[in-house]
């Protein structure tokens, strides 16, 4: 029997290159995106791949909408084997500085990075237990070993979703489930992101030297995290 991957915060870049990947393994893909038009044309996009998919048009950092999401799928694929946390903020809700940054300047990071991650957990984690296997994905933008202050506010968010998923992975050894993280220190090519900096390069700041991968090669890295499984988190793209 066919297995189910859903993504949530499906996008062109990350969501795509994971979406393809799996689908070429056999796996069907749920399309989890808050804009219903969006996720129709990567659903579209896939079918003409032959993968198998289904858009599920939802909020990620709204429980309701994970809620309604999840349950639908189960209706049209079966139990979620597994899922993709890849939702990611645009570069203008980034704060520029750690000094100016506020405490409003971190309800959106928080709710898109540690927040929605917790509510997907929560709504698929105890079945994948209860069963015995699964795999919960994650994805970041910084690494403890690269300090960018420029990313102040997402940067803070990404460090509790670390904390989280680390201790998230503890709890969870030995049960069947996976959890992992990957650190994505690319540009990811096809994104939204790739997008606005080939249009405004000055958005990047002097001395910064960004590299860059096709989300190909992402779902590649995804693939071999969920194969593998011998390693929480992974990180790409970073330089000294």
């Amino acid at each position: 029997m066919s297995k189910t991957i859903a993504i949530f915060g499906f996008g062109p870049g990350l969501g795509m290159g994971v979406a393809r990947r799996f689908g070429r393994e056999g796996f069907r893909v749920a399309v989890i995106g808050r804009k219903p038009d969006k996720a129709e044309q990567h659903v579209a996009d896939l079918k003409a791949e032959g993968i198998e998919a289904a858009a599920f048009p939802a909020d990620v950092t709204d429980a309701a909408q994970i809620a309604d999401a999840v349950a639908t799928i189960r209706q049209t694929f079966g139990e979620i084997d597994v899922a993709l946390h890849g939702a990611a903020g645009e570069m203008a809700d980034r704060i520029p500085s750690t000094l100016a940054l506020d405490v409003p300047d971190l309800r959106l990071p928080m709710a898109l990075k540690l927040h929605s991650p917790m509510l997907v957990t929560r709504a698929l984690a105890p079945g994948m237990v209860e069963r015995g296997a699964g795999a919960l994905l994650f994805s970041s933008g910084s690494s403890p070993n690269v300090v960018l202050p420029y990313l102040s506010n997402f940067g803070v968010a990404l460090a509790a979703q670390r904390g989280y998923l680390l201790q998230l992975a503890e709890e969870l050894r030995d049960t069947g489930v996976y959890v992992g993280l990957l650190n994505i220190g690319v540009l990811i090519g096809d994104s939204a992101a790739e997008r606005i900096v080939d249009e405004h390069p000055e958005l990047v700041p002097a001395g910064v030297d960004i590299v860059r991968m096709t989300n190909t090669e992402l779902g590649d890295q995804y693939w071999e995290m969920y194969t593998r499984r011998d390693r929480t988190e992974v990180e790409v793209g970073f330089t000294a």
